[in-house]
């Protein structure tokens, strides 16, 4: 029997309630322990909105998360944020605080009244880490958008949590940075027995990281599994509508765009 560390059931979301367009329609998803989900798909797909849910940013108008089988709406804030961290996509450019304060955050779940010398050394550590330790009193709305991101990551390694939400992780880094962070993020999930779901728009990185993948499109899944299983040309074809090259590399599929499909052909 397979362990299930957190689940959706059925969640169905609109911002303007049941007379808006619906933003997720019963999306179901199941997140082993010490595994990494991928969740990929257009813009306007629903993989953000997904990741709020499972957070309790916003509520869905039905259905269930469930971490450890028990139902995260009836848990309080910071019994949340114990358990699970989240790295948004953007956030406001001028920050306050600076980068070893912005850090010194994620322990809040864990803190009394203050930081103390453990706490301390738990930054310090994370941001050897993530190769950031020189930008620890630099302010963070100071720092590149790249940056910026590590430190994002950074705050959330140091929540210590067991789930890891991550919204588009490295879209501000280059490629080089992309493998880095990709990479940190899979010896956690090795290491550390955390699990993590990331929504990414790069193909081939959600192949090479992910163990599993969900596709979704205008706010349903329409494949699920296996990178191998989700990321074929058939698939890309109908929910992208981009005919690609699939190429295998060391098992994983490696995706080549050739270029757009006329819409005469994908209706």
């Amino acid at each position: 029997m397979v362990m299930i560390k957190l689940e959706t059931i059925d969640i169905v979301f609109s911002y303007d309630g049941n007379s808006g367009p619906m933003i997720l329609d019963d999306v179901s998803i199941q997140l082993a322990p010490s595994r990494i989900l991928g969740i990929v798909g257009p813009n306007g797909s629903g993989k953000s909105t997904l990741l709020k849910c499972i957070d309790k940013i916003i509520q869905p108008d039905h259905g269930s998360v469930l971490l450890d089988r028990r139902e995260i709406m009836k848990m309080g804030r910071m019994e949340i944020a114990k358990k699970i961290g989240y790295v948004q996509q953007t956030i406001s450019r001028g920050f306050p605080t600076s980068v070893f304060d912005t850090v010194l955050m994620g322990r809040r779940p864990h803190l009394s009244w203050r930081s103390d010398e453990d706490d301390d050394e738990k930054i310090w550590e994370v941001l050897r880490l993530l190769d950031i330790e020189d930008l620890a009193l630099k302010y963070f709305g100071e720092l590149s958008g790249g940056q910026q991101q590590k430190v994002l990551i950074a705050r959330a390694l140091a929540q210590e949590a067991e789930v890891i939400l991550l919204d588009e992780p490295t879209s501000n880094l280059d490629i080089l940075r992309q493998f880095e962070v990709m990479d940190i993020i899979r010896d956690l999930v090795n290491k550390k027995l955390v699990s993590a779901i990331i929504a990414i728009h790069d193909l081939n990185l959600a192949s090479r990281y992910s163990d599993k993948i969900i596709m979704m499109r205008r706010g349903k899944i329409v494949s699920a599994g296996e990178p191998s299983y989700v990321l074929t040309a058939d698939n890309i074809a109908s929910v992208y509508g981009v005919e690609a090259i699939i190429r295998k590399q060391s098992e994983a599929p490696y995706i080549i765009p050739v270029g757009p499909i006329k819409t005469t052909m994908r209706q």
